[in-house]
């Protein structure tokens, strides 16, 4: 009987173990948060960096809402479950910039949900009006779609250095792209 125990305990584990399995949070795809708003978060280098698409649902300009660039970094890409990162949009309709951290997370039912915090600064024209430039809040965001990876086409796999306002991604065939 001494002889079994050890065998029962390995065959319990094999058995009990896959309810257990330890999906990993991959920040690559396409994601929603409570507000509307999307973004397209394209792979993660192994440097862990990444860059993106917001297309923000909110706004508190009348000027019309376009989608923004992001870029961000992962820490830690390929050694974490649940990976701590942050980014940065510059919008491409105001002169605000945001930046958001979070981290990622698979909750119980194997959902990947992103939890961020973030700052946005809006210009002001004199220090006088500074306490009001800066808002604080919070997003969760949530998986659109199964991840997806994409297959580039044409065009450059990472966004340009330049400093340009426009976003153009016209090389992705996956439905993960924005056009």
């Amino acid at each position: 009987m001494v002889q079994v125990t050890p065998l029962l305990l390995i065959l319990g584990m094999v058995l009990v173990a896959p309810g257990y399995s330890a999906k990993k949070c991959v920040l690559t795809g396409r994601w929603m948060n409570e507000l509307g708003s999307n973004m397209t978060i394209m792979p993660v280098n192994g440097k862990g960096e990444f860059w993106g698409f917001y297309h923000t649902a909110v706004t508190a300009t009348t000027n019309k809402i376009q989608v923004s660039l992001l870029r961000g970094s992962q820490h830690r890409p390929n050694q974490q479950r649940h990976p701590t990162f942050g980014f940065t949009v510059k919008w491409s309709f105001s002169d605000s910039v945001t930046v958001f951290t979070g981290q990622c997370f698979v909750d119980e039912k194997g959902n990947e949900i992103l939890k961020t915090m973030w700052l946005l600064r809006s210009h002001v024209d004199n220090i006088k009006d500074d306490w009001k430039a800066t808002r604080v809040g919070t997003n969760v965001f949530t998986r659109l779609r199964p991840r997806q990876e994409c297959s580039w086409e044409q065009g450059d796999s990472q966004a340009s250095d330049d400093d340009d306002d426009s976003a153009s991604c016209s090389f992705c065939s996956a439905d993960c792209c924005f056009q």
